[in-house]
C-alpha cells in the first residue's frame, strides 16, 4: 500500500474538454474527506480519477458518460495497452477510486442513480420483508434470517425464472430440508429453517395460494426447552476480564466501552452497535435503547463503569464523525456505521487480552443475568433488566438461582439432616 501511496501523482492541468472530469475534481476530493479518507489516499484517488479523465478526453466523452460500463472499458481495454505518462496503473488502486467516483457522482446528481433490474426471487422477497416489516413488526436480524432461508428454497426450485408454487412439492420440501440440515446442527438452528418456511407458506396462503399442505410437511426438530444450564463467566473470570481493561493502544477505550455495555448492562451486539450520542442522559444517568429485538424503546440506568468508560472514549478517542452514532469506525470510510459484527470481534479481542478460552459475545449476557441473581434480585427483576417480554424466558435462569433452590432441595439419603 505504501509503495501505491508513494506512486500517487496529482491530476495534470489542462482545460476540461481534454479533462472532463476536471470540473468536478474539487467535488470528488470533498466527498472523500466527508467519508473520513486520509489526505494521502485521497491524492492517490485523485491520480486515478486523472487516468481516467484523460482515456476519456482522447475519446471524447463527457462527465456524464462515467458508468459501470465505461469504467469495465477503461480497466480490461484501455489499461493493458496503456502507454499513459505520469498517471495511475494499477489496476486495484483504479478500481477502488472509480468506484469513489460512481458514488460521488451519484450523490451529486451528476449521473443517474444505477438502475437496478430485480428478478423475481428478489420481488418476491422483497414483498416478503415489506409483510415482515408492517403487519409482523419482525426485527431486521429475524427478517433476514427468514429471508435467507426462503431465498434459498426458491432459488433451488426456479434460479433466475418465474415463480410458480404449483411446482413445489411435498418431496422437494424434504430434500431442501435435508440439505439445510446439513449445515445447521443444532435443533434450535434447524427449527428456524422449519419456522421461517412455515411463516412464508401462511403468507402466500392468506395472498391465496394452494400451498397449505406444505406448512405440515416438515416438523421442529425435538429440542427441551431449559434442558441446559446458561453458560457465564465464573466470578473470578469476570474480575480477569475487567483487570486486563485500559490497555492503551488503537480503539482500546472503543472496547472497554463496548465490554462494559455489555457486561453492565446486558445488552445484545446489535443494541450496542446501534446505541447513538442522542440516547445517553447524562444528567439523568440513564440510556436508551431504540428498536431493541422487541422493536421496543427501552430507558435504562446508566452504570457509573459503564458511563465512565464511555466518556473516556468520547473524550480521548472517537473520531470525528457526521454522524451522531455512539462507537465510529477507526478507519475510513469513517461515516459507515458498525455493525454487531464489530461488536463481537471487539468482545472476543478482550477475551483474548483477559487470557479467557471464550469467543460468544452473548455469554456477557448471560454473566450479567447470573450475578444479578447472585446479588438477591428475583427472576421477575431480572426479566425487567433483560428485557424479556415473557417471563418463560428468563426461567432457565431459576437453574442459576441457589438461594431459591436450597430451599426446595430434598435432603440427600443417609444424610444427618
Amino acid at each position: 500500500m505504501m509503495t501505491k501511496l508513494l506512486s500517487c501523482h496529482e491530476p495534470r492541468e489542462c482545460d476540461s474538454e481534454g479533462d472532463p472530469l476536471l470540473p468536478y475534481s474539487q467535488r470528488y476530493e470533498q466527498y472523500l474527506i466527508d467519508i473520513g479518507y486520509a489526505a494521502g489516499y485521497i491524492k492517490c484517488c485523485k491520480g486515478s480519477v486523472a487516468h481516467l479523465s484523460r482515456w476519456m478526453g482522447s475519446t471524447q466523452k463527457k462527465a456524464s458518460d462515467v458508468t459501470e460500463a465505461l469504467i469495465t472499458e477503461f480497466l480490461d481495454v484501455h489499461l493493458p495497452q496503456c502507454s499513459c505518462g505520469s498517471v495511475i496503473h494499477d489496476r486495484s488502486s483504479l478500481r477502488a477510486a472509480l468506484g469513489h467516483l460512481l458514488a460521488a457522482f451519484r450523490a451529486a446528481g451528476v449521473i443517474a442513480l444505477r438502475a437496478v433490474e430485480l428478478t423475481p426471487i428478489e420481488e418476491e422477497l422483497r414483498s416478503y420483508d415489506k409483510y415482515m416489516i408492517e403487519v409482523r413488526n419482525l426485527a431486521s436480524s429475524t427478517r433476514k434470517d427468514a429471508l435467507a432461508i426462503v431465498g434459498r428454497l426458491l432459488f433451488s426450485r426456479f434460479g433466475d425464472g418465474c415463480i410458480n408454487f404449483t411446482e413445489i412439492r411435498a418431496e422437494h420440501l424434504r430434500d431442501f430440508f435435508a440439505q439445510q440440515a446439513k449445515h445447521h446442527k443444532k435443533p434450535t438452528s434447524i427449527g428456524l429453517v422449519v419456522s421461517s418456511l412455515h411463516s412464508y407458506f401462511r403468507w402466500r396462503a392468506m395472498l391465496g395460494d394452494q400451498i397449505h399442505s406444505l406448512v405440515g410437511v416438515l416438523a421442529y426438530p425435538a429440542n427441551w426447552q431449559l434442558s441446559s444450564l446458561p453458560k457465564a463467566l465464573k466470578p473470578e473470570e469476570v474480575e480477569q476480564l475487567v483487570a486486563s481493561l485500559g490497555q492503551v493502544g488503537p480503539s482500546m477505550r472503543r472496547a472497554d466501552a463496548i465490554v462494559h455495555c455489555a457486561l453492565d448492562l446486558g445488552l445484545r451486539s446489535a443494541e450496542i452497535a446501534r446505541l447513538s450520542l442522542d440516547d445517553i442522559d447524562w444528567r439523568a444517568g440513564t440510556i436508551t435503547l431504540r428498536g431493541t429485538k422487541g422493536r421496543r424503546n427501552d430507558v435504562m440506568p446508566l452504570p457509573v463503569s459503564t458511563g465512565q468508560a464511555i466518556a473516556e472514549y468520547l473524550r480521548q478517542e472517537r473520531p470525528k464523525t457526521k454522524h451522531r452514532m455512539l462507537f465510529a469506525r477507526r478507519i475510513a470510510p469513517r461515516e459507515l456505521p458498525t455493525g454487531p459484527a464489530l461488536v463481537r470481534k471487539t468482545i472476543r479481542q478482550a477475551y483474548a487480552r483477559a487470557g479467557l478460552e471464550y469467543t460468544r459475545s452473548h455469554l456477557l449476557r448471560h454473566t450479567m443475568a447470573s450475578r444479578l441473581l447472585a446479588g438477591g434480585s428475583s427472576l421477575k427483576e431480572v426479566a425487567d433488566v433483560l428485557r424479556h417480554r415473557s417471563l418463560n424466558t428468563t426461567l432457565i435462569y431459576a437453574k442459576l438461582d441457589s438461594r431459591s433452590l436450597i430451599k426446595v432441595a430434598l435432603p440427600w439419603s443417609g444424610s444427618a439432616s
